[in-house]
């Protein structure tokens, strides 16, 4: 099996606050979709959620501030999940739940460093 990234991106909720009972049901979606794909032994590394704030390293050793305030879409977390195929990991993407909140799942393959 091959290895794939599922980068969660969005747009940014600015000041949107969830109650206790939406942040409860939001992570419980989040939970069942990760406890399946873990069930399935696919799972290599669980969700992880970004910061909103950051760096950006540039050649010359260039550190800005980043994101930046037009950047339309973040990237909120991402996990890497194990499948036979770029469509199968697709597949397993299309069940992610930031896609009921205009969300979407970016899934690119990881590439193994040789040497």
């Amino acid at each position: 099996m091959k290895e794939f990234v599922l980068l969660y991106r969005s747009e940014p909720l600015g000041e949107i606050k969830l109650t206790p009972e939406g942040t409860l049901a939001v992570s419980k979606e989040w939970e069942n979709w990760m406890g399946g794909i873990a069930a399935q032994n696919k799972l290599v590394s669980n969700g992880a959620r970004l910061g909103n704030e950051g760096r950006s390293v540039k050649p010359g050793n260039v550190v800005t501030n980043g994101p930046y305030v037009e950047i339309k879409e973040i990237i909120g977390g991402l996990s890497i999940i194990r499948a036979e195929s770029l469509d199968e990991a697709a597949e397993i993407g299309k069940g992610c739940p930031i896609l009921n909140v205009g969300g979407c799942v970016e899934v690119r393959e990881i590439i193994p460093m040789n040497g």
